[in-house]
């Protein structure tokens, strides 16, 4: 494995003149958090962009690719998010989470399924004990306009549903408006809403504009008690990208150095072949450390990544390439 890099002293500085690591202050308002939020040392656009590149021509040994395949397949959210999605899909797809490969018991299952609210109750009946988790997504998901009533209502019914997992969307009006204090109180209220059930914040990267937009949204979704941040609903483009899944890992890895807490990282969006799922890997692996390694940290949005990497590990384990029909269409 590679070291993980530390904390810049940049962010440490920062950290230490806005109060240290007790937030208390930074969010009391929306100067407090202006001021400590455009304070964050900026991304060097083109140094950020050069390194993701970088990190994505990285080559993995056949042994080592094979256990990367297997641990990509664990940290999938089978996701569908579609108008026309009807309890049949839903029960499918959760079967399909499963047992990805019912022809090889030794595939392991996903992370989760990743449905609208009203399909949380049909998920979480077809996944029982086996330990694939139950996500929704939530709070007016994907625009987030609505009232905060509305959102924390949508929040709980999926929790009473069933939901292990929220992923809820930031108002990114509010946001690029500079209303920081409200976007923070919101995530804050999901977040109580949310019980017992983890909550992943969504930013859509598509609309945040600037690297340094990214940075921002990063910190204020972990000091409100994000448990994870993620990238894009997968409805705008563009969504995940190398570039700012790198700056959301430096991000979560500064904020544990000065923290201790760990909070996950989600790309979703436009994820869709093995390759594609090691580079990331890579980049986790590289930026953040070993410890992201894992289904409790890192997550890929995805919907039609699986069957990539159902056929590049039958490749692997037969010596036979599969074929897109070999796998169920989701």
């Amino acid at each position: 494995m590679l070291d993980r890099v530390t904390s810049s002293p940049t962010i440490d500085n920062h950290l230490a003149s806005a109060g240290g690591a007790d937030f208390a202050d930074i969010t009391r308002n929306d100067d407090t958090l202006r001021r400590f939020l455009h304070g964050l040392p900026g991304v060097d656009q083109v140094g950020a962009e050069a390194r993701a590149a970088s990190l994505g021509t990285r080559s993995i040994k056949t042994t080592a690719k094979a256990w990367a395949i297997d641990l990509a397949i664990r940290m999938v959210d089978l996701t569908t998010l579609e108008g026309q999605d009807t309890p049949g899909k839903v029960r499918a797809l959760s079967a399909k989470a499963m047992h990805p490969d019912p022809a090889d018991p030794t595939c392991p299952a996903t992370a989760a399924v990743c449905v609208y609210p009203d399909m949380v109750a049909v998920a979480k009946q077809t996944l029982g004990t086996s330990g694939v988790h139950v996500a929704a997504v939530a709070t007016a998901f994907p625009s987030g306009r609505a009232a905060l009533d509305i959102k924390l209502a949508d929040t709980e019914d999926a929790v009473q549903a069933g939901a292990d997992e929220i992923d809820m969307v930031i108002d990114r009006g509010a946001f690029l408006s500079g209303r920081y204090k409200q976007v923070y109180d919101e995530i804050v209220a999901v977040r109580e809403a949310c019980g017992p059930a983890h909550l992943k914040v969504i930013f859509e990267t598509g609309e945040l504009q600037t690297y340094d937009n990214v940075r921002r949204a990063s910190w204020l979704a972990m000091m409100a008690g994000g448990h994870f941040i993620k990238t894009s609903t997968g409805k705008v483009q563009p969504a995940a990208t190398l570039p700012v899944t790198l700056v959301m890992l430096e991000a979560v890895r500064d904020f544990r150095e000065q923290t201790g807490q760990q909070i996950g990282v989600k790309p979703a969006g436009g994820i869709k072949t093995t390759k594609d799922a090691i580079k990331y890997l890579v980049m986790v692996n590289e930026i953040a450390g070993d410890d992201w390694l894992d289904p409790d940290w890192f997550r890929f949005g995805a919907s039609t990544l699986l069957n990539d990497l159902l056929m590049q590990r039958t490749k692997l384990t037969t010596g036979v390439y599969s074929g897109p029909d070999y796998f169920t269409l989701d």
